[in-house]
């Protein structure tokens, strides 16, 4: 449980935002679904400002527009409907709710014949030498693991088509345990500093933390050998950048824009690395996260919420997803780490040859 403070809950259910009073109400204070207040306010959560827009700006084939859903603009359909989804699931919106399940027949209509979804005519990157036409890239896992993320989202991770997608990611996996920046003429493409993994030589951090969320949403698959490798060497980077803390809440509701490919995880958001931890079984045994949630800790403001600082506007959401997830760390589990701490430089200084 979530330890109690005396203004916490009462700032956070004052929010405007029925989906987040109703979050709060299921997840935090542990309403039941027949409650009153519970009833009444999933029954307005449609009427959530974001909510509402992305209802109104949704086309008939069920998509989404670059433009729609906070992006830079250079997104095609496919990752934007991506996106759209991934904000309606994390307000709780679900497989029962007519605006998700028209965005999903969408991905799903776009899905190949292996799995996957494709690569051409999205905002991935093209090519690993301009020069070269030769070298444009045949695959990279974030084509697949951000449309499995957003139908994971909202509940449709068990559907057949979306475990077609789960083993398609899956069979992509470096014998590390990693997933790599992608695949061009048969070789693997480069990773730069900010994207290493510790202990890694081609796994790239945003490919395997776009993979890893898909698997944390997974009801079977959060526990798998797959999911537990993967957060263990993300952990492996220990870093603690204040700036960057509910970067990825701010981009789920709206207020932060979603663009980027490799670079979309840049950042290191502690909030969305403590969400994981929980969803796939790493406790504060682990001194790791035991460290990240000191640091958390030590962020909350003297009225118990935290200040989500890349938009302000975002801080009660920053705040009832560090409740969330600080609540489930107390708990136990079998997790081991089998990763040595090691101090990790994205850019490690070389040594001189002389």
């Amino acid at each position: 449980m979530t330890t109690p403070h005396p203004t916490w809950g009462a700032l956070l259910l004052a929010d405007p935002s029925p989906c987040l009073r109703w979050l709060v109400l299921t997840e935090l204070l542990h309403r039941p679904e027949d409650d009153v207040e519970v009833r009444e306010l999933a029954d307005l959560r449609h009427s959530d400002g974001y909510v509402a827009q992305l209802t109104r700006l949704q086309r008939n084939d069920g998509s989404w527009r670059a433009i729609d859903v906070g992006s830079a603009g250079q997104s095609g359909e496919l990752v934007a409907t991506s996106y759209a989804l991934m904000q309606l699931g994390y307000r709780g919106l679900n497989a029962q709710d007519p605006v998700v399940q028209k965005g999903a027949a969408y991905l799903y209509s776009q899905q190949k014949e292996d799995g996957s979804w494709p690569l051409e005519g999205q905002s991935w990157p093209g090519r690993i030498d301009r020069d070269r036409e030769s070298e444009g890239y045949a695959m990279i896992p974030l084509q697949t693991a951000v449309p499995l993320r957003a139908l994971a989202s909202c509940g449709f991770a068990v559907d057949p088509q979306a475990e077609w997608a789960y083993d398609w990611l899956i069979s992509k996996r470096l014998p590390d345990g990693t997933w790599p920046t992608g695949l061009a003429s048969g070789s693997l493409g480069g990773v730069a500093g900010y994207r290493r993994i510790a202990h890694s030589r081609w796994g790239c951090r945003t490919n395997t933390t776009a993979a890893l969320i898909g698997l944390a949403l997974h009801p079977q698959r959060r526990n798998s050998p797959a999911a537990r490798r993967a957060l263990d060497l993300l952990l492996g980077r220990e870093a603690q950048e204040t700036h960057a803390l509910g970067v990825e809440v701010a981009r789920l509701v709206g207020a932060e824009e979603m663009h980027g490919a490799l670079t979309y995880f840049a950042r290191y958001d502690v909030a969305l690395m403590l969400d994981l931890c929980w969803r796939v079984g790493a406790i504060e045994s682990d001194p790791r996260v035991a460290n990240l949630v000191s640091f958390v800790r030590d962020q909350r403001g003297p009225f118990g919420l935290w200040k989500c600082h890349v938009r302000p506007q975002a801080s009660r959401w920053l705040s009832f997803d560090l409740l969330r997830s600080l609540s489930h760390l107390l708990g136990s589990s079998d997790w081991i780490s089998l990763e040595p701490r090691t101090p990790f430089a994205p850019y490690p200084k070389r040594p001189r040859r002389y």
